[in-house]
């Protein structure tokens, strides 16, 4: 039971990264960020995600466009904006920074 609430709270500290991660790479929409946050074993529903994009749009790291869709209403493509780049850097340092300290925890001998 304590690995598991372990589990869940690392993963919840890094999807927020993962999702930034994500749409750097150019305007996503929301069921693709889904998809590929699932085949990255990193289980999230849109219950999670959509709260989670509001938050990171209100807080100006996100954008979003309108996109007509061929085969329904239009479609929200969210795209990085130029402060969520720079945050994604600074997450970027940090996550190298922990994935060293971990690698270095994990080899360390006394």
């Amino acid at each position: 039971m304590i690995a598991e609430n372990t589990q869940t709270q690392m993963r919840k500290g890094i999807l927020e990264y993962c999702v930034l991660l994500i749409i750097s790479r150019g305007q996503i929409y929301a069921s693709d960020i889904i998809a590929e946050l699932k085949s990255a074993r990193l289980l999230v529903v849109e219950g999670t995600l959509y709260p989670l994009l509001t938050r990171l749009k209100n807080n100006g790291l996100l954008s979003y466009n309108w996109v007509e869709s061929s085969s329904g209403p239009p479609r929200k493509y969210y795209i990085l904006t130029e402060e969520g780049r720079q945050i994604l850097g600074q997450l970027d340092a940090t996550w190298q920074e922990l994935s060293y300290a971990i690698e270095t925890s994990k080899t360390k001998k006394s």
